[in-house]
């Protein structure tokens, strides 16, 4: 028997970083490219550029794969049945990816499942938004259903006049309203399930969103009491379970202390997720090494923490266009941080890699991000002359 081949459909960081773990395993994978230059195109050996919204394109990219997956959850569903109905194996399933297409889709299922969610309510205008405003107060968050990611599609509305300020968010339909949930803190629960039906979870963690971008992550989450930590990651593997998730999911949580089941469910992502990268050098089994073994169906990894804690720092793009340039003086200045970097053109505000450093006996949390801080912090604004001669000399 040859071993497995696997196609991701996109060419982003998490594409990319399961080129080595498939490497690892001898798995041979394929990239579906957005262009020549993307993030994953570099780490594979067959990067075919293709337009995923393109069916013709999909069914070319499918030919010869054991099974295909994704770097995002931005395909047609309509295609993925085609392609499934033509004998292609399609991991996750479209009717479990839809949870994380399309935000009501999401809202009425968890509801159903009777797990915990914000007030919500679909909106079709102006005037039922203002109604949903009135019955459970303000501020409330508008969100588009599909397409937003690290903060786009979202739209705080503070008060009635800021929704009548919103009518032009209503011209592609409906849209979701939420209550601004009094949150202490952002969890995520991140678990992988394979076709077969075995699951597994991560320790649930602490992320730090600035901008609502995701920048820091502490892993596992401090002074997080053990039942609301179980009952976080039992609600990701119920949901997993109950739409047929197959691969790694994330479940982003609002921690809501002293209320109900002590949070709420924000969203999903069906896919490696940047609340796991953490795993990459925090656990014995990396959340990019499961999603290859889950979607494959083969045995779980292990996921115990390497430590008693560890950090996640993404760096973006900043001052410095030359990123190698500081490596020098970064990796001098903390030997224990891992760097990874996504092979990205530097731009303001994009996610261009991180850095993840686990503890030794006793360090404290705080010591810990801010290794992770320093590093990033050299690579993304630059390293100035001063510290690169102390970082090769020391």
């Amino acid at each position: 028997m040859t071993f497995p081949v696997i196609g991701v459909v996109g060419g982003g960081q998490l594409a990319r970083m399961m080129a080595p773990e498939a490497l690892n395993l001898g798995f041979e994978l394929r990239i579906l490219a957005e262009g020549p230059d993307v993030s994953a195109a570099r780490s594979v050996a067959t990067a075919p550029v293709g337009d995923y919204t393109d069916l013709m394109a999909l069914r070319e990219f499918a030919r010869g794969l054991d099974v295909l997956t994704f770097d995002h959850e931005h395909v047609p569903n309509a295609h993925l049945q085609t392609l499934i109905s033509e004998g292609v194996n399609v991991q996750p399933r479209p009717a479990a990816l839809i949870h994380a297409q399309d935000k009501l889709v999401m809202r009425r299922a968890i509801a159903e499942l009777g797990l915990p969610n914000p007030a919500w309510a679909e909106v079709h205008n102006v005037a039922e938004l203002l109604a949903f405003g009135e019955e459970i107060g303000w501020p409330i968050v508008l969100k588009t259903p599909r397409g937003g990611y690290d903060g786009k599609g979202v739209r705080m509305i503070d008060s009635p006049d800021d929704a009548r300020a919103a009518a032009d968010w209503f011209v592609n339909g409906s849209l979701l309203a939420e209550d601004k949930v009094n949150f202490t803190r952002e969890l995520s629960a991140l678990v992988a399930r394979t076709p077969s039906g075995e699951a597994k979870g991560w320790d649930v963690v602490h992320t730090i969103q600035v901008d609502g971008v995701c920048d820091e992550v502490i892993a596992p989450a401090k002074d997080l009491s053990e039942d609301v930590a179980a009952a976080a990651r039992s609600a990701a593997l119920q949901i997993a379970e109950a739409f047929g998730v197959t691969g790694v999911m994330a479940a982003e949580l609002f921690e809501t202390p002293g209320h109900g089941a002590g949070f709420v469910i924000n969203e999903l992502a069906m896919r490696p997720h940047n609340t796991g990268h953490w795993t990459m050098n925090g656990s014995i089994t990396s959340q990019f090494e499961q999603h290859l073994r889950a979607v494959l169906d083969l045995p779980l990894g292990a996921t115990d923490a390497l430590a008693e804690t560890t950090v996640m720092k993404n760096y973006l793009g900043g001052a410095n266009q030359n990123l190698f340039s500081a490596f020098a003086a970064a990796l001098a200045a903390e030997p224990r941080v891992k760097v990874h970097a996504y092979g990205k053109s530097v731009r303001p505000g994009r996610k261009i890699g991180h850095v993840n450093v686990v503890s030794e006996p006793g360090e404290s949390v705080d010591s810990l991000r801010a290794r992770a801080n320093t590093v990033a912090s050299i690579i993304r604004d630059g390293a100035p002359a001063t510290a690169i001669s102390e970082g090769l000399t020391s």
